[in-house]
């Protein structure tokens, strides 16, 4: 999948969790979302992202952020990475 539409779509899940008047929750909101609904392939793609600052500028504050805090636990376990 396009990394472009990776950063689209992560940035939708971004706005959504930005109206929450708690921080720190919005931000575990959009890690959690895309730990649980993305295919692994997909978060690689998007943390990969995280290395380029073209790709990383793209991002709304609260995605980039998200993905930082928790990048960790977001890559996927090598086993996974075939689904």
């Amino acid at each position: 999948m396009d990394v472009n539409s990776l950063v689209e779509m992560a940035n939708q899940i971004g706005q959504f969790f930005d109206s929450m008047p708690d921080r720190a929750e919005a931000v575990d909101g959009v890690a959690d979302h895309i730990h649980r609904f993305w295919a692994p392939r997909m978060r690689i793609a998007l943390l990969n992202g995280l290395d380029d600052p073209c790709i990383a500028s793209e991002l709304e504050p609260i995605v980039l952020e998200a993905l930082t805090k928790h990048r960790v636990a977001l890559t996927p376990a090598a086993e996974n990475l075939a689904s």
